[in-house]
C-alpha cells in the first residue's frame, strides 16, 4: 500500500490532504482485513461491501466497527455518506492500480458503490452579510489587517482554504492586480483579485505581516501571531470568530466564502465557463450547482417584487380568492 500511495503522490499529483486522507482510509481497510485474516491481494468484493456496510452502522450484530482496535474500544458511530463515497474511491483506485501492475488478477471493485450522492445547494451570504463580515476586522493592529486582507482575498477570489493557507508572496501580484492557486492535483490558475482586496491586501503587507513575521524568513503569506504560516485550523477559528462577532446565524465556514463568491458571480452575469476556470472546477457539472441556487434566489425575488405574479398553488391546494374590490386579472 505505501507503493500505491508513492504513485498517487508521484504520478496522480494528489494533494496532501487527500494522500493523508487516503492514508487513513488504507489503514483502517487493512485493520479490517487482518480481522477477517484476508490479506489485501486476497480480498474479494464481499470483504469490501463488508468493510463498507461496518462503516455505514450496518454491522451484523456484535460485530466491531471496521478499524477497531480489538482491545475493547468502544464502537465508533457510523461514518457519513461523503465518507463512504471517499472510501470506496480510494478501494477502487487501489484495485485498479494492483490489477494494472499484475499483482491481482481481476479487480474485486468492479461492482462496488458507495451511497448515491444527493444533490446539496451550497450555503452562499447575501452582499449585505458579505459587508458586514468583511467590514468586522477593526483596527489597525497586524491580526486584524491580517484578518481584513484575508477575508477580502476569499471573498475576491474564491479560494479554497488550502489554496489561501498555502499562498505565498510569489504567488500575487497586486500591480497586475492578479494571483496565482494551486489548487487540487497541484494544479494552478490564475484569479483576478478586486481592488478592494488588493488595498487590504497591501495595507496588511505594509504594516502587518513584517511586525508578524518579525526577523523570520517566511514565504507564506499570511502567518500567525508567531510568524509561522497560518493553518487550516487557524483560518477557520478566524471566520468563525469574525462571522460571530458580525451576528451571522449561517453555518460559517472558509468553503462558504467560496460558495458566495462563485454564487455573487453567476448572479451578476458571469458565464459557467469563466466561472468554471476562477473555481479551478476540473468539471463542469461540479459548477453547474451554482446554477440552481441562482436559479431560486432569482425565483424568490421575482415572486416578492412582481405586481403580477404569484407562486402556483401546490398541486390539491385550494385556489387562491382575490379579495373583493380587487381588479380581476385579464389575459395578456
Amino acid at each position: 500500500m505505501l507503493e500505491f500511495l508513492a504513485y498517487l503522490e508521484l504520478e496522480r499529483g494528489l494533494s496532501r490532504n487527500t494522500l493523508a486522507a487516503y492514508r487513513s482510509d488504507l489503514l483502517q481497510f487493512g485493520e479490517f482485513l487482518r480481522r477477517r485474516d484476508v490479506s489485501p491481494l486476497q480480498a474479494q468484493h464481499g470483504d469490501l461491501a463488508a468493510f463498507l456496510a461496518e462503516l455505514s452502522g450496518a454491522q451484523p450484530a456484535g460485530a466491531k466497527p471496521a478499524g477497531a482496535a480489538l482491545s475493547g474500544v468502544e464502537p465508533s458511530r457510523p461514518v457519513s455518506a461523503a465518507t463512504l463515497r471517499r472510501k470506496a474511491a480510494c478501494l477502487r483506485s487501489l484495485y485498479r492500480h494492483l490489477r494494472r501492475e499484475g499483482a491481482i488478477a481481476h479487480d474485486p471493485t468492479a461492482d462496488l458503490r458507495g451511497p448515491r450522492r444527493t444533490q446539496r445547494l451550497p450555503t452562499a451570504l447575501t452582499r449585505g452579510e458579505v459587508t458586514r463580515l468583511l467590514n468586522e476586522p477593526r483596527g489597525s493592529e497586524p491580526p486584524a489587517l491580517r484578518d481584513r486582507a484575508l477575508l477580502e482575498l476569499m471573498y475576491a477570489c474564491g479560494l479554497r482554504a488550502s489554496e489561501a493557507t498555502g499562498m505565498e508572496l510569489r504567488d500575487i501580484d497586486l500591480d497586475e492586480g492578479v494571483l496565482r492557486a494551486r489548487g487540487k492535483g497541484a494544479k494552478e490558475r490564475i484569479v483576478p483579485i478586486g481592488s478592494r482586496a488588493v488595498a487590504a491586501l497591501r495595507a496588511y503587507l505594509q504594516r502587518g505581516r513584517p511586525a508578524l513575521v518579525g526577523a523570520q524568513v517566511q514565504s507564506r503569506l499570511f502567518l500567525n501571531r508567531r510568524g509561522a504560516g497560518l493553518t487550516r485550523q487557524g483560518l477557520y477559528k478566524i471566520i468563525q470568530g469574525h462571522a460571530r462577532r458580525a451576528g451571522l446565524d449561517h453555518k460559517m465556514s472558509p468553503h462558504t466564502l467560496r460558495h458566495t463568491f462563485a454564487t455573487h458571480l453567476l448572479a451578476g452575469g458571469c458565464d459557467l465557463r469563466s466561472l468554471q476556470e476562477m473555481l479551478g472546477h476540473a468539471d463542469l457539472a461540479t459548477t453547474q450547482v451554482y446554477t440552481h441556487l441562482s436559479a431560486e434566489r432569482l425565483k424568490d425575488v421575482y415572486f416578492s417584487a412582481h405586481p403580477r405574479a404569484t407562486r402556483a398553488p401546490r398541486a390539491g391546494a385550494s385556489p387562491r380568492v382575490a379579495p373583493m374590490g380587487a381588479p380581476s386579472a385579464k389575459a395578456e
